[in-house]
């Protein structure tokens, strides 16, 4: 397999599905220190040179204290390639870890989020990329059905809150498998982060799962990221998207019986 052209065949797939990217864009790559995001960065250069639309990047990295070494070293790396880079030591990150070092994901996620924000607007960007991979939205799938009661995953394209940046996901259709097998092909310095390293989590046990079903089932998450994009809300169980007046109305029968005839419709 050619690692690149796949790598941008498929990135290139997300950006134009989902006009990630447009003309003028100031794109800001959040560098975590894996080889995803830096795959990301990557996929992006390459993409911009190849693109009929201009676009700029520039990348920044979070400390929050739990890179496991030091993260210069990525930064120097896509410095030498031209890319403008900033570290950003968030200071309440810090203090976090001294002040409840036992805090969960979602309070991290908080700090880190209000951090990111913060980085955008020095930097004058409009579009934040993330680099979350297929893996990602397949996990954040099942782990948002089993454990939340929510049917959703991860949004390929979205905006803050306030609707000043968009926030993008380029790398939808690229596999872990990918992402490291290019990160290692380009000698791109990887640093780890603790939590990464965590065990007994949702997270690692979801990995363990698909880890299984993937060995003869090789295709199991592109089947997913397919149904992703191809919801049937009528075989689905939220009301909202159900006409039950229309079904009780053809049918003459009771509404005890509805969602029979819509599975069966």
């Amino acid at each position: 397999m050619d690692l690149e052209k796949t790598l941008l065949r498929k990135t290139g797939e997300a950006v134009a599905r989902f006009r990630m990217i447009r003309d003028g864009d100031r794109v800001a790559v959040a560098l975590s220190g894996g080889k995803d995001s830096a795959t990301l960065l990557e996929a992006l250069l390459l993409l911009s040179r190849r693109s009929p639309i201009e676009f700029s990047i520039c990348a920044f990295t979070v400390e929050q204290g739990k890179f496991l070494r030091p993260i210069e070293p990525i930064g120097e790396y896509f410095q030498a390639r031209g890319v403008s880079w900033t570290y950003f030591r968030d200071a309440p990150s810090l203090r976090l870890l001294e002040d409840q070092p036992g805090h969960g994901c979602d309070l991290c996620s908080r700090y880190r989020r209000r951090a990111v924000y913060e980085i955008a607007h020095d930097l004058g960007v409009n579009v934040i990329a993330f680099g979350h991979t297929a893996d990602d939205f397949c996990e954040a799938l099942l782990r948002n059905t089993m454990f939340t009661g929510k049917l959703s995953a991860l949004p390929a394209v979205t905006t803050s809150r306030d609707g000043e940046y968009r926030l993008i996901r380029p790398l939808v259709y690229v596999s872990e498998d990918i992402t490291r097998a290019y990160a290692e092909s380009r000698g791109i310095p990887v640093v780890p982060c603790g939590c990464s390293l965590r065990t007994g989590t949702v997270r690692r046990s979801l990995r363990d799962i698909f880890r299984e079903l993937e060995r003869e089932h090789p295709h199991l998450k592109e089947n997913m990221l397919t149904a992703m994009g191809n919801l049937d809300p009528r075989r689905l169980l939220d009301t909202r998207f159900l006409d039950l007046e229309r079904a009780e109305e053809t049918s003459g029968a009771p509404a005890e019986l509805l969602p029979i005839l819509t599975e069966n419709a």
